[in-house]
């Protein structure tokens, strides 16, 4: 059984830190490895999972509909690191903002989301409905310098959504507790980022998750589901920079746990 000293240890190895580790497993109770969980780690794109839950549930609450249509304006746009059809004047349906918010990190997705559901309203959501305390929506996502313009970002704040609620929000779904789970880990599960914990599995293994980069953090997480039928939640938040060096160690640290696992 993964213990939370083999977790530092295999860390270590690699110069995996600083960094804060979930690993949960999904179908025994109580198997759950928590290391520095609560530390505030700027989320980057983590953040559009809890953004993508808010979008949700106000679909399920009647608010809005998944063919609802946004127009993308030239307020919203930021660098992408992949093509993306957003543009402005482009027309999107909420079911291809969160999709592509997702499934390549898409940034321009992600801030017509701010616009249409309300940053306020979906810290409001994620907090109060679904326990993730440790996640808020303040600003608006550059994609690269100089950072976008942002008239509702008071200035005070940073955007939040830590590795423990990270943890939170990916056991959520995949045990159906959110609206629209299936859809919801559908999506996850095809995931356009890679390079990271996906390259320390086995075959056969399903990795259904969400990455997160900047200058200044690196972090991968999601709902693992092993070739031998075992379920987990594992997520890595680091304090390294976003570097193809610094994001090969993922593989070779989750190698090292999946074969404890």
């Amino acid at each position: 059984m993964l213990t939370p000293e083999a977790v530092l240890a295999d860390a270590a190895r690699v110069a995996l830190a600083p960094a804060a580790f979930v690993i949960v497993r999904l179908d025994r109770p109580g198997e759950r490895i928590a290391i520095d969980a609560d530390h505030y780690y700027y989320p980057a794109s983590m953040l559009k999972t809890p953004l993508a839950l808010a979008a949700f549930t106000l679909v399920q609450d009647g608010i809005i509909n998944l063919d609802e249509t946004y127009a993308v304006t030239q307020a919203n746009m930021t660098a992408n690191d992949k093509d993306s059809p957003l543009v402005p004047g482009y027309v999107a349906p909420l079911h291809q903002l969160i999709e592509l918010m997702l499934t390549i990190s898409d940034n321009v997705a992600t801030n017509v989301l701010f616009d249409a559901l309300g940053r306020e309203r979906a810290t409001q959501i994620v907090q109060q409905r679904y326990g993730l305390t440790n996640t808020a929506f303040y600003r608006k996502l550059s994609g690269s310098e100089p950072l976008i313009v942002d008239p509702g970002w008071d200035k005070t704040h940073r955007n939040s959504h830590n590795a423990a609620d990270a943890a939170r929000l990916f056991e959520l779904i995949a045990r159906d507790e959110v609206p629209f789970a299936r859809l919801f880990r559908g999506i996850l599960d095809r995931q356009q980022w890679n390079n990271k914990l996906p390259a320390g599995l086995y075959p056969g293994d399903r990795f259904a998750h969400k990455t997160g980069d900047t200058d200044e953090v690196t972090h991968d997480g999601g709902i693992l589901d092993t070739q031998e039928g075992a379920s987990y939640v594992v997520v890595v938040y680091t304090g390294m920079h976003s570097t193809d060096a610094n994001n090969a160690k993922f593989g070779p640290f989750m190698s090292s746990i999946r074969s404890q696992l």
